[in-house]
């Protein structure tokens, strides 16, 4: 309700729908203990816990959505009002701007409040192409862990299967019992649109001429559009996938005593070259990365032990020299 006028706002953030991931950050304490693999291009590199890969997760998104909920009402919220043509205000009454300002910030709740220059801001639009690409920036990491899941629960049987994605609708009419990830997929499709709503943008932002820009509607639209389904993705991930993610804590586990990636926390005590050849052993022959060092008895079975502990291997640990 207005202060002033007493009417009805009308009027909601756009920043309204862009709450937190709380699922991610439900999450990673939950799957803290769970050793798993950490993988670079596709391949086994050294282990890390699910927990870890869940909260590196919900913090990059969380630092995403707090900029976004912060620039929105800078970028937004700076107007030409009282600018007329071209931004000298021919034809204005002095008082009207500050008048107006104060009306419609009243009215609609939001710290509107007058550009710096008017003439600026009537034919820039920088600030429109700077939020679109941190709303692009936003779904395109939202688009990257959407991806992340579907590969971690890929399977079930013949993939990574680390976690579990909650069932939404059956996969196939040919395949039965078939689940696909259908959330993550729609949230990588709504990321491309957004992506291409700023491509879009930009170059109406670019084709500004002089002292107006006349492609503005073109940008309010894809501003606008990208905000609403950046906002209803948000929650769609959450709600319909994140949330009920379940973890595979053996599967987990065997892929790490099967992985010759943990020779890595072996190399300061044995060595790169015993490390590599153990490593291209155990490709070699099927075996694994600690049968191969315990029957060379490169080092102590303790010491072994020790150093595959979990939390040896997924945090800095200082090396004893000899």
């Amino acid at each position: 309700m207005c202060r002033r006028c007493g009417q009805r706002r009308i009027f909601t953030s756009p920043a309204a729908g862009l709450a937190s991931i709380p699922s991610l950050s439900k999450h990673w304490p939950l799957f803290d203990a769970i050793l798993k693999m950490g993988r670079t291009q596709l391949q086994d590199a050294v282990p890390m816990t699910l927990g870890q890969e869940f909260r590196a997760m919900a913090d990059t998104v969380s630092a995403d959505l707090e900029q976004l909920r912060t620039l929105i009402p800078a970028a937004l919220c700076a107007v030409n009002l009282g600018g007329t043509a071209i931004g000298t205000g021919i034809n204005a009454d002095p008082r009207y701007q500050a008048i107006a300002i104060e009306e419609l910030a009243a009215l609609s709740g939001f710290p509107i409040r007058s550009a710096a220059n008017l003439i600026a801001a009537t034919s820039d639009m920088g600030d429109f192409v700077l939020l679109s690409g941190l709303i692009k920036k936003t779904a395109l990491r939202l688009s990257k862990i959407s991806n992340d899941l579907r590969l971690l629960s890929s399977g079930p049987r013949a993939g990574l299967a680390e976690i579990n994605l909650p069932a939404r609708q059956p996969g196939s009419s040919i395949m039965p019992g078939k689940v696909n990830p259908v959330i993550p997929e729609a949230m990588n499709q709504v990321a491309y649109e957004i992506a291409g709503n700023d491509a879009a943008l930009t170059l109406a932002a670019e084709a500004g001429q002089l002292q107006l820009n006349a492609m503005e509607p073109l940008i309010a639209y894809k501003l606008f559009d990208s905000i609403r389904l950046l906002g209803r993705a948000v929650r769609m991930l959450d709600r319909e996938c994140i949330e009920g993610i379940t973890a595979n804590p053996d599967q987990c586990s065997a892929l790490v005593q099967r992985s010759i990636g943990i020779v890595t926390a072996l190399n300061p005590y044995i060595g790169y070259e015993n490390a590599t050849r153990i490593a291209r052993l155990a490709q070699e022959t099927g075996r694994t990365v600690v049968e191969l060092v315990q029957s060379e008895q490169l080092i102590s079975n303790e010491l072994l032990a020790d150093i595959l502990r979990p939390e040896n291997m997924v945090a800095p640990r200082a090396v004893a020299r000899a």
